[in-house]
């Protein structure tokens, strides 16, 4: 992998491929968010959006704990080394840090998850955000804001109850446990649980996956999927998905898809 120059010393920012591995990079924090990692994860995620040549992403963590959520050690004040560089991008960009946490904005492309250790607050916060989700078998996941007599101000009073039944998202909310890989598999809120230490392993073989797919297809089913919610009226939403078809069933990645299929070969995308 080639490490990019956008990284921050507290998130890596590196390229394999068509895929963009963005790692969270404080391990003796326990991966807590701070002001670099904060710019570090914002400039990935718009990176994402307007490089054509990155198909999908792949967000992960060193060390054993994936994401501890806000840094609680600097106060609600926040603090600590960065103030500088992300108050003066947030003069042009007021709502980096929901970007960043991908709460906001969120790139038109699959983003993958791969857990490994505690991913509390912000940590479960920012796996809303995410399309496809790995974690490893003794991945732990909570909204544990209100233990600390908080808000989960990333949106997960929102998001979480329309991603699991609501009674379930309720109990996660209110009581601030935490909650295991196996259950949250068992939920529906994680695709894959997998050995430990495996996460980003079967991450990027999603990735590969997704990435020897038609490129028009991809880009206009995510806008599909992050567009086209349940908050829309059903024939809205199928009207709107009808026309991002057309575009991608007329194109040549279209008949060369078709063609690739009758000759039994693999296809060959231009994204034309």
């Amino acid at each position: 992998m080639t490490e990019l120059s956008i990284s921050t010393k507290n998130c890596i920012i590196e390229q394999k491929g068509q895929v963009l591995v963005v790692t969270l990079n404080r391990p003796e924090k326990k991966n807590a968010f701070n002001s670099p990692m904060v710019v570090g994860l914002y400039r990935a995620w718009r990176l994402l959006e307007e490089d054509d040549s990155l198909m999908c992403a792949v967000l992960t963590a060193n060390g054993n704990t994936f994401c501890a959520g806000m840094d609680l050690s600097t106060g609600p004040e926040g603090g600590g080394e960065g103030q500088e560089e992300i108050q003066a991008l947030m003069k042009d960009v007021p709502n980096l840090p929901w970007q960043s946490l991908l709460r906001e904005n969120i790139p038109n492309k699959p983003i993958i998850l791969a857990v490994e250790g505690y991913a509390l607050a912000g940590g479960t916060e920012i796996l809303q955000g995410t399309d496809i989700r790995v974690a490893a078998e003794d991945a732990i996941f909570g909204v544990t804001e209100v233990a600390r007599g908080l808000y989960p101000m990333s949106g997960s009073t929102v998001k979480l109850r329309r991603q699991i039944p609501y009674a379930l998202a309720a109990e996660m909310l209110l009581t601030g446990e935490h909650v295991s890989a196996q259950t949250c598999h068992e939920w529906g809120l994680i695709n894959h649980v997998v050995g430990k230490g495996e996460a980003l392993y079967k991450a990027m073989e999603i990735a590969e996956k997704i990435c020897k797919n038609g490129p028009l297809a991809l880009k206009a089913v995510m806008k599909s999927l992050r567009q086209h919610d349940e908050s829309m009226p059903m024939a809205e939403a199928l009207a709107e998905s009808d026309a991002l078809a057309m575009p991608v069933l007329s194109s040549a990645d279209a008949r060369e898809g078709m063609r690739a299929f009758m000759e039994k070969r693999t296809p060959i995308f231009k994204g034309e």
